[in-house]
């Protein structure tokens, strides 16, 4: 149809409203006929008259309509989401989430799994790195190697610092380039999660990639998670990200424990000038509006990136530190906030 039919149409379409209901067929009249949908239940003849959808046929207020379509999109939508089943031996789950790439949620997640075993030495802690495209737990953690594989052909998780830790990372090289499909991706999610021996633990920390894409979805979507905390820089432009992370475990109905403010500050070490190179309380101003809880401040300093970067976390290599004291709390907050774990 050329562009001065369409014109036609919409014109027409202008007085839908008028009469109950828009027309169901709109003849051009050169004679080509273009089809719209009714909104008052009727069909429109070819000649122009309406007539009934059917016997019985009943007119409905577009309110109701409304409900009853959004009654079946939610009865299909229950009927697509896999039902949720826990990883066996794991009594809780933590995820470790941001929007944005760049805001030291790895060596967050890190820390935070450390602090927790050196808050409770009873407590058996894990640590699953879900980025697939940039496994950075491997080298934090100073391991390397293939995982063994148990008599039931499951992988067995390497170990150091007390801390049982699983990623894409040792089972593919370092340099590899990993330029996977949906799929693939999925399905390595779908192996780290149910094929991996993790014996007993009290809590899996789970590093999730950045951004709010299908990973995150599946990971929430397959298994119960207890807790979500989302890490964040105060830049407005990592706050905006944090955000929509928020939300998104929000519509998946995952508890969402508070926000982390990282490189909140800077000091310089020789004297000791504070500058928020990232900006001041952006975190705590977002967690205000949000109704959540700022977990915890953690500085800007060299040395949580040079441990980080030679295997040795900080909370390990320097318990003392102002920095491994700032994870030690927040790992306190996050167990306060935790619900109380399968019997």
């Amino acid at each position: 149809m050329g562009a001065a039919a369409w014109r036609w149409v919409l014109r027409l379409s202008r007085f839908s409203g008028r009469g109950g209901g828009a027309l169901a067929v709109l003849r051009h009249p050169a004679g080509s006929g273009v089809r719209a949908a009714s909104s008052s239940g009727s069909a429109v003849s070819e000649a122009g008259a309406a007539r009934p959808a059917g016997p019985g046929a009943v007119q409905e207020s577009s309110g109701s309509r409304d409900d009853v379509l959004q009654d079946r999109r939610t009865r299909i939508q229950s009927r697509g989401l896999p039902k949720q089943k826990p990883i066996e031996g794991v009594k809780q789950v933590l995820v470790v989430a941001s929007g944005k790439g760049g805001v030291g949620k790895s060596t967050t997640a890190v820390n935070i799994a450390l602090a927790l075993a050196a808050n409770d030495s009873a407590k058996a802690v894990g640590l699953l790195d879900a980025d697939i495209y940039g496994p950075s737990i491997p080298k934090m953690m100073n391991l390397k190697g293939n995982p063994e594989l148990t008599p039931k052909n499951l992988m067995r998780p390497l170990k150091n610092y007390g801390i049982s830790c699983m990623s894409m990372g040792f089972l593919i090289e370092e340099t590899a380039l990993a330029v996977w499909t949906g799929l693939k991706v999925m399905s390595a999610v779908e192996k780290l999660l149910r094929q991996v021996d993790w014996g007993e633990l009290d809590y899996l920390v789970i590093d999730m990639p950045p951004g709010t894409g299908d990973v995150q979805l599946s990971i929430s979507q397959n298994i119960p998670i207890a807790g979500a905390v989302i890490i964040s820089t105060p830049q407005d432009v990592a706050l905006l990200d944090a955000r929509k992370g928020t939300e998104m475990f929000r519509k998946v109905h995952v508890p969402v424990l508070g926000l982390v403010q990282n490189m909140s500050v800077f000091q310089c070490p020789k004297c000791k000038h504070e500058t928020h190179i990232f900006g001041a309380d952006g975190v705590r101003d977002l967690a205000k509006t949000l109704g959540l809880d700022v977990l915890g401040d953690i500085p800007l300093h060299v040395n949580i990136r040079e441990t980080c970067d030679s295997g040795q976390p900080v909370v390990i290599s320097q318990p003392q530190s102002d920095a491994a004291k700032a994870y030690l709390k927040i790992a306190v907050e996050i167990v306060k906030r935790l619900p109380a774990p399968p019997a």
